[in-house]
């Protein structure tokens, strides 16, 4: 069995790291995105990666989807996340998933969040 042991200089640093994130009243996580802007533009079927990547900058994540047929797409996802800490009651959560086909073309979308 091996023992994983922090050592103090990685011990101070989580601990200063922590420290400064306690310090702060709001926190943000991912970019910020409008979804209206997004569906505005959108064309499922003709919007093409490039044009996503124009609109919204570089994915978060990547993945596969494979869909109860067995087609495979290609998904990019975008989050933000902000609140306030420490208990963040002000908490805002945003998720899209983008879907594309093999030649790159939008396929479908899905998208949640909002206000907690």
């Amino acid at each position: 069995m091996h023992q994983h042991l922090i050592r103090p200089r990685s011990f101070l640093a989580i601990v200063a790291a922590l420290t400064l994130l306690a310090g702060c009243s709001t926190v943000n996580v991912g970019n910020q995105f409008e979804l209206k802007a997004f569906t505005s533009k959108v064309q499922r079927g003709t919007t093409t990666q490039a044009q996503v990547r124009g609109w919204l900058g570089a994915p978060t994540g990547t993945g596969e989807v494979i869909d109860v047929n067995g087609e495979r797409y290609e998904e990019w996802s975008y989050y933000f996340a902000s609140g306030r800490l420490p208990n963040m009651p002000d908490l805002e959560i945003r998720i899209l998933q983008v879907k594309f086909d093999k030649h790159g073309i939008v396929r479908g979308y899905n998208w949640s969040g909002g206000n907690r």
